[in-house]
This record gives C-alpha cells, sequence and structure tokens, in this order.
C-alpha cells in the first residue's frame, strides 16, 4: 500500500558527509490516505542485526541510537512525505544498507498498525 524509495548512498571517504532521502507514495484499491505516523532510518552491516537509527514523529519530534547521536540528522516533510537523513563526521563502522521505513494506519485510522520499508540504498565509508 505504500511504496518507499530511497536515495543518496554512495561511496564517501572517513570524516565526510551524506544526504539520504526517502520519498513515500500510497498505492491503495481505496484510495484512502495513510497516516505516516512514525518515519525512521535504519541500516544493517554485513554479519549484523538490523539496527535502529533514527526515528521521527508527524510533530517533528526525534530519537536516535546511540551510536549516531550528535552526527546524524533525521528530518521530514509532511506534505511532500518524504524523510531525510543528514550523515556527517562517518566513519567506516557506518558501512551498511540504509533502510527507511514508515509506520501508521489507513483512514479511518482504527484499523492495525502497518509497517512498510524501502529496498535499501548502500553507503560505503572508506578509511
Amino acid at each position: 500500500q505504500v511504496q518507499l524509495v530511497e536515495s543518496g548512498g554512495g561511496l564517501v571517504q572517513a570524516g565526510g558527509s551524506l544526504r539520504l532521502s526517502c520519498a513515500a507514495s500510497e498505492v491503495t484499491v481505496s484510495s484512502n490516505p495513510f497516516s505516516f505516523n512514525f518515519m525512521a532510518w535504519y541500516r544493517q552491516a554485513p554479519g549484523k542485526e538490523r539496527e535502529f537509527l533514527a526515528r521521527i514523529n508527524m510533530g517533528h519530534s526525534t530519537n536516535y541510537a546511540d551510536s549516531v547521536k550528535g552526527r546524524f540528522t533525521i528530518s521530514r516533510d509532511n506534505a511532500k512525505n518524504t524523510v531525510d537523513l543528514q550523515m556527517n563526521s562517518l566513519e567506516p563502522e557506518d558501512t551498511a544498507v540504509y533502510y527507511c521505513n514508515t509506520e501508521g494506519r489507513v483512514w479511518p485510522y482504527t484499523g492495525p498498525l502497518r509497517i512498510y520499508w524501502g529496498q535499501g540504498t548502500q553507503v560505503t565509508v572508506s578509511a
């Protein structure tokens, strides 16, 4: 019902910066709107579990993982249904596939909470 498309990944040197973007669009049978209560970024490095990075709600309140606090900044545009992740002071340990996701409900917003994931974008940080 919701399609998420990430962009902005690539190869950077340690200490560099990248800005990831995620655009969301809804494709449903009823065309009822989706709430997009939360939008978030995760990552998964080879051999490791998927790791939470940052989350932002409709009121723009944010939460960050300790590993990225002070270096990464999440933001969103409610009108455009986009969420960005500004990544500064990147380190080789940040190398991973980065995923965008959203959580919310379909109008009238009384049904089950739904979770959607993007396909991911590769971020590689060289030493």
